[in-house]
């Protein structure tokens, strides 16, 4: 753990140190959620492979005619959404251990 916090930016004794330490913690705990939230969505939805179904050959429903307007689609969408914040949350991450930001 001593490693882990050498590493950090500013030290301990620094006036900056308890904000650095306190945004950072702030944003691993978000890209956390961000990322559990991700891996939840992906897993609700549903295969694209139609499986056995395929062998018999495939006619278009109302679930395929509407496909945008479904709860699969809205799963896909909300996947995305948490895909962009978790990105965010890393760049915001990255830029906090530069050293000029806290010198």
């Amino acid at each position: 753990m001593l490693t882990l916090m050498n590493l950090l930016v500013p030290t301990q004794g620094d006036g900056s140190y308890n904000l650095y330490f306190g945004l950072s913690v702030t944003m691993i705990i978000l890209m956390g959620l961000a990322a559990l939230a991700m891996v939840l969505l992906i897993m609700l939805q549903p295969s694209n492979s139609t499986g056995i179904d395929a062998l018999g050959g495939s006619s278009e429903t109302f679930f395929g005619k509407n496909k945008g307007k479904s709860t699969e689609a809205k799963l896909k969408n909300w996947s995305w959404i948490c895909l962009a914040i978790l990105v965010v949350f890393a760049i915001i991450f990255y830029i906090l251990q530069l050293e000029g930001l806290w010198s």
